[in-house]
């Protein structure tokens, strides 16, 4: 088994309208009842808009912070899911789930393998 993380990229300012969030929102719990019920389930989160993120970064001796998102991009990550599937195949056909449920673009990637197993 190995772990992938499935995350959701939204355009903030293209969010549905209020009364679909309500929807999506019925929709990804249903998704995450099924992930549990697989056993696939690791963890998953939604995130507060990247407008108010806090990069924080060390350059040359030094530690900064700057408000807002790090990536200056129309996409943001906008929620994720660790899951734990036998191989690629089942973590893609769980993002074809995911990206409908969400309604936002689901990028799927492996975890590295851990060295020390």
């Amino acid at each position: 088994m190995a772990q992938y993380l499935l995350s959701v990229f939204m355009v903030e300012d293209e969010m549905p309208a209020p009364e679909e969030f309500e929807q999506i929102f019925k929709d990804v719990d249903a998704l995450n009842e099924e992930i549990k019920a697989q056993g696939a389930w690791v963890f998953a989160g939604g995130l507060h808009p990247a407008d108010v993120a806090t990069v924080v970064r060390h350059r040359d001796g030094d530690i900064m912070t700057t408000d807002g998102p790090y990536a200056e991009t129309k996409e943001q990550l906008g929620g994720f899911w660790v899951v734990e599937l036998p191989d690629l195949d089942a973590a893609l056909a769980l993002a074809r789930k995911a990206t409908v449920a969400c309604r936002g673009a689901i990028e799927v990637r492996p975890f590295q393998d851990d060295p020390t197993a």
